[in-house]
């Protein structure tokens, strides 16, 4: 019997969440399952899943941020709650939905959509929110209230939930991430081609340029400890989040004020991260506050980096400290500067690390496993 599914999520760009729920849209098995889905704006997600041949609608999904509490953006909410609930009840009498699927907490459509057209929902939490403490607070009671089964990236994602509400262990399991091996071909790319000289050992950060990605974090670093260091670069790689562009002209004028224009490089954005690990030596995943998995992570291990990571949230599920990579207490100088320390002087233990990060990843995080767990679990709804 076909089960369809009305999948809704707060972006069309292509970061973590993005990418699951791709992955899980690409091989999800279309002979049992029929996905549709809503997003809050054009972007390249959109068009990946329209390649795929997957209905993709754009309506108001009722994103929560900080500033939505004042008149005109309350007035404005009240009237996206009006047209995201009003495309969902037209998509519904269309393909008669057996439940939907809401991807992060940042969205609310899902959660009213179900009470309107009385479908169980399902909500998929890929976040540890902490701040601010009414979104940490009001979030459990919100899962408890108006989900009937929550899905965790992470036991650290779980855990931050069920402290905070016991009552939320009954609904809640976790499906970790997961993630297949780059198999393109990245030989014909070189550290030359991104301004490096071939001998440089490279440092690699990807993902958003914000406050919670350490990128302040590691230029104090690098300021302090490796300003010195003629073959070492840092390769940071990502975006600001929109409306939050001034962290980045923050960052880049203290790489400006300490001199490190030589030895730090900003990229943007990109969609095909394979010639960014083929040229990267050691990754680095600095969070400042827990993540709630890591998919950089695990993205750096299957490319057979050895991964430096922050010692909380999902990362301490994925990194085997002192195996595939070091975790470090977040905000450390002087823990950042040690491991690293350690990757640059010994190569071969890059490479060893590197090895068995790949073989972990393949083994705790496959693709097989991740699809294989959400379609038993749609079947059952």
């Amino acid at each position: 019997m076909m089960r369809k599914i009305l999948f809704i999520h707060q972006s069309a760009e292509l970061y973590g969440s993005d990418k699951t729920l791709l992955l899980l849209l690409q091989k999800l098995d279309r002979s049992r399952f029929h996905p549709v889905v809503i997003l809050p704006f054009d972007g390249p997600l959109k068009r990946e899943l329209e390649l795929v041949n997957i209905e993709v609608v754009i309506a108001p999904v009722l994103k929560l941020y900080r500033d939505m509490f004042t008149p005109k953006n309350l007035v404005r909410f009240v009237r996206d709650i009006r047209k995201g609930l009003k495309t969902v009840s037209a998509l519904h009498r269309k393909h008669q939905f057996d439940f939907i699927y809401s991807n992060t907490l940042a969205v609310l459509l899902g959660m009213l959509s179900a009470m309107k057209v009385k479908k169980r929902h399902l909500w998929h939490v890929h976040e540890i929110i902490e701040h601010p403490k009414i979104f940490a607070a009001a979030f459990p009671i919100l899962l408890n209230r108006f989900s009937d089964v929550i899905i965790c990236n992470s036991h650290a994602t779980k855990e931050n939930l069920t402290k905070r509400n016991p009552k939320l262990s009954k609904k809640a399991m976790v499906i970790h991430n997961g993630l297949e091996p780059d198999n393109k071909d990245s030989s014909f790319i070189g550290k030359e081609d991104y301004g490096f000289e071939n001998e440089d050992v490279v440092v690699t950060l990807v993902g958003r340029i914000s406050r919670l990605k350490g990128h302040k974090w590691v230029l104090k670093t690098i300021t302090e400890h490796f300003s010195k260091h003629k073959n070492l670069k840092f390769l940071f790689v990502g975006s600001p989040v929109l409306n939050q562009e001034y962290y980045l002209e923050e960052v880049e004028q203290i790489i400006a004020d300490n001199q490190l224009n030589d030895m730090v490089k900003i990229l943007p954005f990109t969609l095909d991260l394979t010639p960014i690990w083929s040229i990267t030596d050691i990754a680095l995943m600095p969070s400042t506050e827990p993540e709630s998995f890591g998919m950089v992570a695990l993205e750096a291990m299957l490319a057979q980096k050895p991964v430096i990571g922050s010692d909380h949230g999902g990362l301490r599920e994925i990194i085997e400290n002192k195996g595939t990579g070091y975790l470090i207490a977040p905000n450390d100088v002087s823990e950042l500067s040690a491991a690293l320390h350690k990757l640059i002087a010994y190569p071969e233990l890059r490479i060893q690390m590197g090895q068995k990060g790949y073989e972990r990843a393949r083994q705790n995080f496959s693709v097989t496993k991740y699809i294989t767990d959400f379609e038993k679990l749609f079947q059952q709804i």
